[in-house]
């Protein structure tokens, strides 16, 4: 029930003999009515999660849940994190959680993640960890279905709790793959990041404990001073175990004291200091610039104390919080919309910082010379909100989305995700939230938001916007012609808006249908079904083609998607550019007679999303809805294909927000190396210029909407496809008037060729770019390719056992990067071809070994082929991986496009196990030889620059 910290937010936008008893509470969930709920009343916790504890000071949550099928979450979770090291530690708790993989008490070295990949489970989806400055977690997905597994898998978190052991050999080879995500996290928003965060958190310790830690103590910390962070602060009186999950939950109970229950306490134990942000009266600054970075935002932080969410007056108040978060935000979202915008984006969020400072936050990307004009946009709104609040038709629709979101996650109570319930008892643990479950939280947005008054949340208003704790923070280019606002100017602002006449807020709204007038529906011409997938298909009286696939794995979701040849390879050169972008501009203006803004006003409490879309040999929509919601979601299709809305306004607006995100991107260095690679492989085409000030000035809205009219002028050749909570005969009225009624002309058209191709040969190419001691190799290789089933396979089982392979060599046996990412793709139109691209950022000084190295890994697997188990790992991991996805909507909705699309069986998506069953070493030496061919690939370097 927690939102997301404001931490996240920030860092992201600039960048378990003797046991306890177990204890089940079995408060009933309060009464939906309003005025029946005590305010004082303490929220329950939900009665399926046995919660214990062990005499040790182990805590513990089990619960059974049953999505994923023959799956369990499991989490060992340590109350502690980077703001606890000693000062010869820093970076320490994150070395220590990378330490936890490479050698414990049950398992040598490498031994934990190859148990872990053999039972099919992949390094990082499935296995993985955090720290954090308050936390360190680590994660675990599991089969259910092998006893064995689970007893080891439970082995592994005992090791992780008490057992690491921090071999000299691993820590001097871990360090440099720890110095490698450093490295890779260097750059403009963390050099501007390293000044602002010692603003932000003042006078606290948080202010110098960043969670990668200092690159001296990395690199040159002896080893007793890592493990003795490891003996201090990872005991069972910090420590709690997470197991959600399709399992026998008295046997998981067992297990947890089995093995946990034996760890002793810790004698004469540490503190666990909870360290305190500082208050202050005075406004803090932190003006940053780097001549990397890529935008422009400004940001307000006002810090407030950590309240109690305890009550269900507590509860209350997450909830209105959460309602004038989101008026907010759409009244930040409509600036966006003016012509010549203030602000790119901008956000509103109340929400915790850190383990001991909550802030509200509000935020917005500007143009580079706009920092005064953004922060005057966003204050003025603020002030508006103080003066005049909102209007009771803003609170209405954000009341009545609030609810409709809380219905649907009421409704998939029973399809909710393990993971999911996860996290919510790790910030239990952690921060001490409630979980009194969905069925109380349900009941508790309908006893209290009928009760929730505008009075009460233009209340809120007066005290969010204050001088004391408040914290202003700028980021922006370093540029000789552009000045940054001082601190003297910013203070300016706020005194000019609290003198500026501002106007109440007119909340304009139409009450006219999204469809006015008649249609006239078409029928059915031709059904057929697939029983053994139970899939109907329907051929529509205007050729429409409706392949509709009922599933039970969602209550409250259908997905659709739809395509038709053509594309924007419709388009002559020259008009490319407003064809590649006429989805974009078009859907910004709204649809029909609704604008953007009146759109999303007028489907606010619905559950629905269509988005039509151009690409390069195909144009669809596609999207889904709550069954509730259905018809909306038909609706919007069918005004998608007869009223796209030209806009000039939301034209001029998408320019300008486009303009002010790219006007810098040339000064990032990834940025200059992406557009290396994109204009080499396509042989410096006309339709692969990066984005610059020039291509925007090919933005015309004419042409764009021209062009839309024309690619969605004719149904007839139109395949829609649809997965979810539905029977086909549910949808069919809807499918007659929306679908059957859509525009057909019968001609005859498919994709072009328009001239793309990679180049042949070796290539080779460095860019020298960027300050930081920070290289980067792009691999690729490419060429045409016979497009069948199998091939297809092939190539990426071979890419599959290839990422284990550098993994273990690049990573962990040399240290040489944090990660290495390998991946393919194939396509059968406008021509058959294949690409497979390997990626990794390193040392500069060790890009040439790397690369000889990956070479090396590749001559090995093409002479020798991969050891057996390889196989096994990558053969594991893909029926694993199949097992859960026959379960999902998205899953059966890309199976069923790629089978229509390409003309093959929608059977073969049960059939993937049989091409399982045919892999072996053989298949992935040959793959690898077609496909990494050594006299045809480019190499891309990326080095910093030369002084």
């Amino acid at each position: 029930m927690r939102r997301i910290g404001l931490i996240h937010v920030f860092i992201a936008g600039l960048l378990l003999c003797f046991c306890g008893m177990s204890a089940r509470m079995p408060e009933k969930a309060p009464a939906a009515g309003p005025g029946s709920v005590s305010m004082e009343a303490l929220l329950p916790v939900d009665p399926s999660v046995t919660l214990g504890e062990l005499e040790n000071g182990i805590r513990y949550f089990v619960r059974v849940n049953k999505r994923p099928e023959n799956r369990a979450e499991l989490r060992l979770v340590v109350n502690a994190g980077s703001v606890l090291e000693d000062d010869d530690q820093r970076g320490l708790a994150h070395f220590c959680e990378h330490m936890a993989f490479n050698g414990t008490e049950h398992f040598e070295k490498h031994e934990l993640i190859d148990f872990l990949e053999s039972i099919g489970m992949r390094f990082g989806p499935e296995i993985n960890a955090y720290t954090s400055f308050d936390e360190t977690v680590y994660m675990l997905e599991i089969p259910t279905d092998s006893l064995p597994v689970m007893e080891k898998a439970f082995l592994v978190l005992h090791d992780w709790a008490c057992g690491v052991t921090f071999d000299a050999d691993e820590i001097e080879r871990e360090r440099g793959v720890i110095i490698e995500e450093w490295r890779s996290g260097r750059g403009a928003s963390a050099r501007m990041m390293d000044k602002q965060f010692p603003v932000l958190f003042k006078g606290s310790r948080y202010a110098e404990r960043m969670i990668i830690g200092e690159k001296d103590i990395i690199e040159n910390c002896d080893h007793e001073t890592l493990r003795r962070y490891y003996r201090d602060w990872y005991r069972p009186d910090l420590m709690a175990v997470v197991a959600i999950g399709d399992f026998d939950e008295h046997w998981i109970e067992a297990k947890i004291r089995e093995t946990f229950g034996m760890i002793p306490r810790k004698p004469n134990p540490r503190e666990r200091v909870l360290f305190p942000v500082p208050d202050h009266e005075e406004t803090y600054f932190a003006i940053a610039t780097d001549p990397e970075a890529a935008q422009t935002s400004v940001s307000l932080y006002f810090k407030r104390d950590v309240e109690p969410e305890e009550t269900v007056q507590d509860y209350r108040r997450l909830i209105m919080e959460g309602l004038y978060d989101a008026m907010m935000n759409l009244r930040l979202e409509e600036l966006t919309q003016k012509a010549d915008p203030p602000v790119l984006y901008g956000v509103s969020s109340t929400s915790g910082l850190v383990r001991t400072k909550d802030a509200y936050f509000i935020a917005a990307g500007v143009e580079e010379r706009g920092v005064e004009r953004g922060l005057e946009a966003m204050l003025t709104e603020a002030v508006r909100v103080e003066r005049f609040g909102f209007t009771s038709g803003e609170l209405e629709r954000v009341k009545s989305a609030a609810m409709r979101s809380m219905e649907r996650a009421f409704a998939e109570r029973d399809k909710s995700l393990s993971s999911a319930y996860a996290a919510e008892y790790i910030r239990n643990f952690l921060e001490q939230e409630p979980i009194p479950g969905i069925e109380v939280e349900f009941n508790l947005y309908k006893a209290l938001m009928p009760g929730i008054t505008l009075d009460e949340i233009n209340a809120m208003a007066g005290g969010l916007i204050a001088e004391r704790n408040r914290v202003i923070l700028v980021n922006a280019p370093e540029k000789e012609d552009v000045e940054v606002p001082g601190e003297d100017d910013l203070l300016a602002v706020f005194r000019d808006v609290a003198l500026k006449e501002i106007v109440p807020y007119v909340d304009d709204v139409s009450e006219e249908p999204l469809i006015s007038g008649s249609i006239q529906a078409g029928t059915v011409a031709e059904e057929s079904r697939i029983d053994s997938i139970d899939v109907t298909e329907w051929k529509l009286s205007n050729g429409v083609r409706v392949v509709m696939k009922p599933t039970d794995f969602k209550n409250d979701e259908i997905l659709f998607t739809s395509f038709s040849p053509g594309g924007n390879s419709m388009a002559s050169d020259d008009a490319y550019i407003p064809a590649a972008t006429a989805t974009m501009i078009l859907t910004e203006g709204g649809v029909g007679r609704f604008g953007r803004i009146e759109l999303q006003k007028k489907l606010a409490g619905k559950a629905v999303t269509v988005t039509p879309f151009i690409s390069s040999i195909i144009e669809g929509i596609r999207g889904g809805a709550s069954p509730k919601d259905v018809e909306t979601m038909f609706q919007l299709i069918y005004l998608y294909f007869n009223a796209p809305r030209k806009d000039s306004t939301a034209f001029l607006s998408i320019k300008s927000r486009i303009k002010g995100l790219i006007e810098n991107r040339s000064a990032q260095p990834e940025a200059a190396f992406i557009d290396t690679i994109q204009v080499t492989m396509g042989q410096y085409h006309h339709r692969v210029r990066p984005w610059s000030l020039d291509l925007l000035d090919e933005l015309e809205l004419d042409l764009s909407y021209d062009f839309y009219k024309d690619r969605f002028a004719d149904a007839g050749d139109f395949t829609f496809l649809f997965v979810g909570n539905f029977k086909p005969e549910e949808l069919k009225p809807y499918v007659l008037l929306y679908l059957a009624s859509l525009p057909f002309t019968g001609r005859d058209e498919e994709w072009r060729d328009v001239g793309i191709e990679p180049p042949e040969g070796v290539i080779e190419k460095t860019v020298r770019r960027g300050i930081e001691s920070k290289g980067r190799v792009f691999l690729q290789f490419t060429g045409p390719y016979v497009y069948t089933r199998w091939n297809n396979y092939a190539l990426s089982s071979m890419v599959e056992v290839m990422q284990i392979k550098l993994r273990e060599v690049i990573r962990e046996a040399l240290g040489g990067t944090y990660g290495v990412s390998i991946s393919s793709s194939s396509s059968k139109f406008p021509k058959p071809e294949y690409s497979v691209t390997i990626d990794f950022e390193c040392d500069p000084d060790r890009v040439d070994e790397l690369t000889r190295t990956v070479f090396t890994q590749i001559d090995s697997i093409q002479i020798y082929g991969p050891a057996l188990s390889y196989i096994q790992k990558v053969k594991e991991a893909q029926l694993r991986s199949n097992e859960t996805h026959l379960k999902e909507n998205r899953y059966w909705l890309g199976g069923l496009y790629s089978a229509y699309f390409y003309g093959s069986s929608p059977m073969n998506i049960l059939a993937y196990r049989d091409l399982v069953g045919k892999l072996d070493a053989d298949t992935v030496k040959e793959a690898s030889s077609r496909y990494l061919r050594f006299d045809n690939y480019a190499r891309f370097v990326l080095l910093p620059k030369e002084d």
